[in-house]
């Protein structure tokens, strides 16, 4: 069956018409080079300026601040490259959480092999990181402190000011990868304590393949791609204008419908409740209190997560896993591991992801359809006795 209800914003997002209406012409008659000196270019040179003047905006940024990438997985890649690279004489180590997005994980881990010290700070059990630790884990070689404003698994958001605030205290560059936050939360860097940030258009409605680095003046930070003069020398490649001008139209129109996203949260509120109504063997994982607006994540107790999705894409409805199982693993995700959510729940962890073109009637199916899938789980799975509604005794090796 065709998916007809789509709950995995948080992978990526439908691109709103708005959006696409702008993009447009700038794929035939205003097809021109912006860093060409001629007037058929300017034009486009302005319409990219116009979109880095919405973004600035949008974080209470200097315009000369935001730079754009192909997305949030090269931004992130270039704060912590080009931070360990040109902050080399002060030192060598880097300060991160256990439950980032493997575009910092990954390029943590390369670091580390070309002589990058990295410390990972625990999280508790709500996936929020513990202030302490990464106090205590500050050296005089830190050079950089990167957490991620919201996870992407539990939608928890993190205590960024008072990160900011520690990193300064301490003269040390803090980075954070906002793609869950941005277009969802109001985010003002100066307030935040913020010199990074990274932030991708298809999470907030806009196009694939573009994104944006905010890099605060007085950041050192060398180029990541190198080639032509594009980007203030910081960036080279010619400009991706359809995808700067969706960038921009949607970073517009999420600032401007902000006030909209409580609505999502009501929504999600709903289905939530919903699920914790009609099931004993499930519960939530993350912050409750302090999360984006569109994300629950809720961990079925002794049944597999895939069979769920499964289930559910026989039903017409697009969900993800926190489970790693699709691709083999029996490790549960890296981010519920991490907050130690116990091994028959992290197996049945599914997270729903609205929208703003997310409905009521939207919902309510989900919740329809969701005892039949999770009743003829329990029955099949092996840690379940459906005679007593209790859990085997399970043994881990």
């Amino acid at each position: 069956m065709e998916n007809k209800i789509y709950l995995d914003n948080a992978a990526t997002t439908k691109t709103r018409p708005e959006v696409v209406e702008a993009m447009l012409p700038y794929f035939t008659e205003k097809f021109g080079n912006p860093s060409s000196i001629y007037e058929f270019a300017s034009q486009n040179r302005k319409a990219v300026d116009e979109a880095r003047g919405i973004i600035a905006k949008s974080l209470g940024a200097d315009i000369s601040e935001i730079y754009f990438t192909a997305g949030g997985t090269e931004s992130d890649n270039w704060a912590l490259k080009e931070t360990f690279d040109a902050y080399a004489s002060k030192g060598n180590h880097i300060i991160t959480s256990k439950i980032e997005h493997h575009a910092i994980l990954h390029t943590c881990e390369y670091l580390e092999k070309h002589g990058c010290e990295v410390t990972y700070v625990d999280v508790d059990e709500n996936g929020v990181i513990k202030l302490d630790q990464l106090k205590k884990a500050i050296r005089p070689t830190t050079i950089l402190i990167s957490v991620m404003f919201a996870n992407n698994e539990i939608g928890t958001i993190q205590p960024i000011k008072e990160i900011g605030e520690i990193a300064k205290q301490h003269n040390i560059l803090f980075h954070t990868d906002a793609v869950q936050a941005y277009g969802q939360l109001p985010i003002d860097v100066n307030e935040l304590g913020i010199d990074m940030l990274s932030a991708s258009a298809h999470k907030l409605h806009g196009p694939k393949g573009i994104g944006f680095l905010y890099i605060r003046k007085g950041a050192k930070l060398h180029s990541l791609i190198h080639g032509g003069a594009q980007e203030r020398q910081r960036r080279a490649g010619t400009e991706n204008v359809p995808g700067i001008v969706g960038l921009g139209k949607a970073a517009e129109l999420a600032r401007k419908f902000l006030p909209g996203e409580a609505n999502i949260a009501t929504l999600r509120d709903r289905l939530e409740n919903g699920i914790l109504k009609q099931f004993t063997n499930v519960s939530v994982n993350g912050n409750r209190n302090a999360r984006v607006p569109n994300t629950t994540n809720v961990g079925f107790e002794y049944i597999e997560g895939e069979a769920i999705l499964l289930y559910l894409n026989e039903k017409g409805i697009a969900a993800s896993s926190g489970s790693a199982c699709s691709s083999g693993s029996l490790e549960p995700s890296h981010v519920l591991r991490a907050m130690g959510v116990p091994f028959t729940a992290a197996h049945g962890s599914i997270r729903f992801s609205l929208s703003r073109f997310t409905t009521a009637e939207e919902v309510d199916y989900t919740l329809s359809v969701l005892p039949e899938i999770i009743n003829r789980l329990l029955e099949i799975s092996p840690f379940w006795d459906k005679k007593t509604g209790t859990c085997r005794p399970v043994t881990i090796s």
